[in-house]
């Protein structure tokens, strides 16, 4: 039997909505922490920090009011184990956090909130801060529009940062000081990508990062906004991917 006229169209106006279908996560006005976590597999005081980090997922304001993420590094593999998500841009980016503490060391578990070292228990208060808006729009697995509306409009220079997070890990570590141990993971760090926003919007091309050998049963998209070059999160946001 042949379509009729009324069935293409029909068929042609549901187009549309199909292709446009993403998914889109929008921060608050006021600021949304980016709390991070710098861990390793080869550490053996990691797993209490990622026990509590973990425990984020179900906790209210999560990606509105607090984004949480761990940054695997590199720098224990020494030990015998080699942790698979584990960078060395990572491991860059903690130093470079150091360094700006005028500190030349850098350790694990370390906690940083904000840009600024965080030694405190507990989940971060609410912020009162409005920096202004920021959305993404998830487009497909591996592109995401980002938009940043700030409070100010100073003529300032921003850029994007976008990671995927893995969610639900679990690795059976044979060697090192973790040897024996089953060690679960969330908000890990899979891949991360950046981009200059040009008039506060730009489109970020995500790759698809470390696989996760220990499987994982949810992951997410995070974004969030500094001035060009600089490493203070201004704004964060956050969401499950679907």
């Amino acid at each position: 039997m042949r379509p009729t006229i009324l069935t293409l169209l029909a068929l042609a106006a549901a187009l549309p909505s199909v292709v446009s279908a993403e998914t889109t996560f929008t921060s608050p006005p006021t600021r949304a922490h980016l709390l991070e976590l710098y861990t390793s597999e080869g550490c053996s005081s990691c797993p209490p920090a990622e026990s509590w980090l973990s425990k984020l997922k179900d906790a209210p304001g999560l990606w509105t009011e607090f984004v949480p993420l761990a940054f695997h590094v590199d720098y224990w593999d020494r030990l015998g184990w080699r942790d698979p998500f584990a960078s060395k841009a990572w491991t860059a980016r903690q130093y470079r956090y150091s360094a700006s503490w005028k500190s030349s060391s850098v350790y694990t578990p370390a906690f940083v909130l904000n840009g600024r070292e965080w030694r405190n228990s507990g989940v971060p208060s609410a912020s009162r801060e409005t920096p202004g808006v920021l959305k993404i729009s998830v487009l497909n697995p591996e592109r995401v529009r980002v938009n940043f509306a700030p409070a100010k409009v100073e003529g300032r220079a921003y850029e994007v940062h976008v990671a995927r997070l893995g969610f639900d890990v679990k690795i059976n570590v044979k060697a090192g000081e973790n040897r024996g141990r089953e060690l679960l993971h969330d908000f890990v760090v899979l891949a991360l990508a950046k981009a200059q926003l040009g008039e506060g919007a730009a489109e970020v091309a995500l790759p698809a990062g470390t696989p996760t050998p220990g499987g994982t049963t949810r992951r997410a998209i995070v974004a969030w906004v500094t001035e060009a070059g600089g490493m203070e999160p201004l704004q964060a946001v956050g969401g499950w991917q679907p």
